[in-house]
């Protein structure tokens, strides 16, 4: 059984897990749907049906004091890979239409080089400023671990918040405890505009 979180909550990711080390991230999302036709929403979503929001998942690679070292360590669908093949991308997702993960993310965590000391999750959406789009267009957003090895679901997060006006969301972080990893259920949203925005936080 996979443990759900909410917002805030850690957990441990390999203590309870002995000898894993291969592990998917999967997130996922789904556009609103609008019902009516007119108003604010009738003229974003242009009537009916749903927005064409494409949200962007990302990996950024932080060191030591949550600092990046390079742009290399910025894993998105214009770098699917790091250098050390730890953390792969396997591609972008330009609609979120559909059941279950949007886009995935592959680790290897015993190939995570000791320099990095945690894995942040942040969704954003492509063009957000020029679209007038925000996560308030956007629900059922999710991301959860997978063992690769066996298929078995092991955490599993909701984010039910409001992110209306937000444009960017810091969805969780993987980070070293000692010689563990743990995962923590961010679910943070801001305003920036873009990746770059996000990545220079952590410069």
């Amino acid at each position: 059984m996979a443990i759900n979180l909410q917002k805030g909550q850690r957990v441990d990711l390999t203590k309870g897990n002995p000898g894993l080390s291969k592990i998917l991230v999967g997130l996922g999302w789904d556009p609103v749907q609008n019902r009516g036709g007119g108003g604010l929403l009738g003229s974003l979503f242009g009537g009916g049906g749903s927005a064409n929001i494409d949200c962007d998942a990302s990996v950024i690679m932080l060191g030591e004091n949550d600092k990046i070292k390079s742009n290399n360590d910025v894993i998105y669908f214009g770098n699917l890979k790091s250098k050390d093949g730890s953390v792969q991308h396997t591609g972008d997702n330009l609609t979120g239409d559909g059941d279950g993960d949007d886009e995935q993310v592959l680790i290897d965590l015993t190939r995570v080089p000791s320099t990095i000391q945690k894995l942040v999750f942040v969704v954003n959406i492509y063009d957000c400023v020029k679209r007038k789009q925000h996560f308030g267009m956007i629900q059922n957003a999710f991301i959860r671990i997978v063992n690769s090895s066996n298929n078995q679901e092991l955490i599993h997060f909701n984010l039910t918040d409001d992110y209306s006006g937000k444009t960017s969301l810091v969805v969780g972080e993987l980070y070293r405890h000692g010689t563990d990893w743990k995962f923590a259920a961010v679910g943070t949203g801001t305003t920036a505009s873009g990746l770059a925005d996000v990545v220079r936080t952590y410069s």
